[in-house]
């Protein structure tokens, strides 16, 4: 039987709200955040709210160890004192997929939608095939450097072209996985400004936050309480 303090704190718990934060957060700088113009104003600035949030027990701020793994790629130094206080305050969980049911009919969407993408990915390398070679017609005598200046245009067209046809706009990694699917078993708030993560929680029937609304989220939830 519950005592009344637990009741208190149960409801306290039920009222935080979760986040799931994407790594690109702190990267994109035109998703107006609204935390900062470099990306180390940003963690700055989300260590202080997460903190804050935190001890008034209004939030948690989680993010999936693939996630962090990605995060910290992106810094030479990983045990500098500005990624070590972040990471103090957030919440590492890899998502429990055994726990986590989704609809079949979403599983066969995404099934389909990889078949399509690495359908136009073979077309699109078939078509730049094709263009390299006649590029390279009547040139006989290109020598080593020649040859690959002149590829290399083909090359760099093909990776831009594949990138758009299979990424873009879709989940291209487990990390992006792991965020719907940690959102899903703690109704939380997926924070993400990659359109692909952002469209395919919305099809996995996951809470989203646009990064734009996410400052005035956890402004609104520092206010005191009104009784």
């Amino acid at each position: 039987m519950k005592t009344a303090l637990q009741g208190v704190f149960c409801g306290i718990i039920k009222n935080m709200e979760n986040f799931i934060l994407d790594a690109n957060l702190f990267f994109n700088m035109q998703a107006g955040l609204g935390l900062g113009k470099k990306t180390e104003e940003v963690i700055l600035g989300l260590t202080k709210k997460a903190r804050e949030l935190k001890n008034i027990k209004k939030a948690d701020f989680f993010m999936p160890p693939s996630v962090v793994s990605e995060f910290l790629s992106f810094f030479e130094d990983k045990g500098q004192p500005l990624l070590k206080n972040f990471l103090s305050v957030i919440t590492i969980k890899a998502p429990d997929y055994g726990k986590i049911n989704f609809s079949s009919v979403v599983f066969g969407e995404l099934v389909g939608e990889i078949r399509q993408r690495s359908y136009r990915g073979l077309n699109i390398g078939e078509e730049e095939i094709e263009k390299a070679g006649r590029s390279l017609q009547g040139k006989k005598d290109l020598d080593t450097k020649g040859f690959q200046i002149e590829i290399g245009k083909n090359i760099k067209t093909f990776r831009e072209r594949y990138r758009t046809a299979t990424r873009i706009g879709f989940l291209d990694s487990v990390a992006d996985l792991d965020l719907i699917v940690l959102a899903k078993e703690t109704n939380g708030f997926v924070v993400s400004t990659d359109e692909g993560v952002i469209a395919w929680a919305r099809k996995f029937g996951v809470k989203e936050l646009p990064a734009i609304a996410f400052l005035g989220r956890l402004n609104d939830l520092a206010l005191p309480r009104q009784e």
